[in-house]
């Protein structure tokens, strides 16, 4: 599902399953890595990727589909996911490989860095599309992240940014071709990662920084998405 590797300083988190659909299992397995990382010592900083075709294609839909009476806990489960990912004690870099889907999308803006490819894949918040509804803190990870054009654009048009255009509304920093994609996030993650070796303090700043973003998807509870549990 996942495999997580060092090199120096910094982890690197690759999920392996195609689509990356956040099945319990995956993100069971995300958490697992996370904890691994955690509880290094010294200067240390993680990239996450995936490969192939997608970096996330969000939501396992499916399960919830089958599993109506599990929906509204398996979207806390996904949201406190979220809010981990935000508040990590270290400096995190998202290496786009490919398309970021809504919660795939999601995923990679509760980075602190993002670096996509060029070429192919598009980041999109596509609920607009399919008929879905955002949860508080869903919608907190992508409204702290986003400047308020972009935000309205990915919200409420369900907009494909491909690389160069996410570079250019300030959702990634960086955007390279295939080749360079783990180098430049390397570079970026090595660079920080000094600075997450005073866990105590990185993580203060950013639980500061996104207080009520991390309040929101631990304790929003479903908000507007109550009407998807309604309707499965």
């Amino acid at each position: 599902m996942v495999s997580l590797v060092r090199r120096d300083d910094v982890f690197v988190l690759t999920m392996t399953m195609g689509e990356n659909r956040f099945t319990d299992d995956l993100m069971k397995a995300l958490h697992n890595a996370l904890d691994e990382v955690e509880t290094s010592e010294g200067a240390v900083a993680l990239i996450t990727t995936s490969e192939g075709k997608f970096f996330s294609n969000g939501l396992d839909a499916e399960n919830m589909l089958a599993n109506p009476d599990n929906a509204q806990p398996y979207l806390l489960r996904f949201m406190a996911l979220l809010a981990r990912f935000i508040s990590l004690p270290f400096p995190t870099v998202a290496a786009i490989n490919g398309h970021a889907f809504a919660g795939g999308c999601m995923l990679a803006l509760a980075h602190d860095f993002r670096v996509m490819r060029t070429g192919r894949g598009f980041m999109c918040l596509n609920e607009v599309d399919i008929g879905l509804p955002l949860c508080p803190g869903m919608n907190a990870v992508i409204k702290c992240k986003l400047n308020a054009t972009t935000y309205r654009d990915a919200v409420l048009k369900g907009h494909r940014f491909g690389a160069e255009e996410a570079l250019a509304r300030g959702m990634v920093d960086v955007a390279v071709p295939e080749s360079d994609l783990l180098p430049k996030a390397m570079a970026i993650a090595s660079s920080m990662a000094p600075k997450g070796d005073n866990r105590e303090t990185f993580g203060s700043l950013k639980r500061e920084m996104y207080k009520e973003t991390i309040t929101l998807c631990l304790e929003g509870g479903l908000g507007e998405g109550k009407k998807l549990v309604s309707k499965l």
